[in-house]
């Protein structure tokens, strides 16, 4: 086996052009689980570790609309620290993301590059209209976040590509992620869900996981949320929401759904788990979206 280390951005890109069969490694807690199992041997590792662009976050200018870009070299707990006010549903989904140890060296590219369904950090990234920047030493492109995997662990990347970042908008309102495992901590998903409520345009977010081939968003769950809301002005005055509307926007999530049978749980427990996450997860963004223009209330009458 071959081993690739560039230093720097420009390098990785001719790299993997040179070589487009080789495997990027960051951190290294996918593939590496990989080799150890002898599940994978790659011919050629490229390792960008050493690329320190990959390492850097910041905020594009205000013209481009409150977007933070991520390097894809960012571990999980630097975003956790560094970016979890601005991006909420994003932090939520880091924090289950396996051990300390493996927060500190996973990064958020390289989860999106396995395109494992059970992905933690798709379902938050989709629901917040993420977009994902790819370059090679062609040119570079950008990808919604929900048409970048194609099937179970497949991508629309070239050979030649790698992922420079990711492009995320910062909350603009509540954020909440929910995730069931088979215990409580270091997990893979057996299914997860994520919602984010964009009340400057009136819209909400979704996100699946692990329980369809691909993460997605739920197109019909969302337009029914915001239709709703609009119709009964709730943006302007969040008052409880009614049941039924609760229980139609979890129906309709369910039915977004293809879960499969596997050694993580059926796909008849999965539909189910959905529909209880779907339920919870909007109630707690509801109440955090209320609790918030009551605030707001209250500090104008001041």
């Amino acid at each position: 086996m071959d081993f690739l280390r560039p230093a720097d951005w420009s390098e990785a890109l001719e790299a993997k052009a040179k070589h487009p069969e080789a495997t990027p490694i960051a951190g290294g807690t996918d593939v590496m689980v990989e080799l150890n199992f002898d599940h994978r041997r790659p011919e050629i590792l490229l390792d960008l570790s050493r690329v320190e662009q990959l390492r850097q976050w910041s905020r594009l200018p205000e013209a481009q609309g409150g977007v933070l870009r991520l390097g894809a070299g960012v571990p999980y707990s630097r975003l956790i620290d560094e970016v979890g006010t601005a991006l909420p549903g994003l932090a939520m989904a880091a924090r289950t993301v396996g051990s300390p140890q493996i927060r500190n060296r996973g990064t958020l590219g390289g989860n999106l590059v396995s395109a494992s369904p059970a992905g933690d950090g798709h379902p938050p990234l989709i629901a917040s209209g993420a977009e994902v920047e790819v370059e090679s030493v062609r040119a570079s492109r950008t990808v919604p976040v929900a048409e970048f995997f194609t099937g179970v662990k497949k991508t629309v990347l070239a050979e030649d590509e790698l992922v420079a970042a990711i492009r995320v908008p910062e909350a603009t309102g509540p954020q909440q992620f929910s995730k069931i495992g088979t215990r409580n901590a270091m997990v893979i998903a057996v299914c997860t869900f994520a919602v984010a409520l964009h009340p400057r345009r009136e819209t909400v977010g979704t996100g699946i996981g692990s329980a369809a081939p691909t993460p997605r968003a739920v197109s019909e769950a969302e337009e029914f949320l915001a239709a709703e809301l609009a119709e009964r002005d709730q943006w302007r005055r969040p008052t409880p929401l009614p049941e039924s509307v609760v229980d139609r926007f979890a129906e309709l999530v369910v039915n977004a759904t293809a879960p499969i049978d596997d050694v993580r749980g059926t796909a008849r427990y999965r539909t189910h788990a959905l529909g209880v996450l779907a339920r919870r997860t909007l109630g707690w963004a509801w109440e955090e979206y209320r609790n918030s223009a009551e605030t707001a209330g209250r500090q104008g009458c001041a």
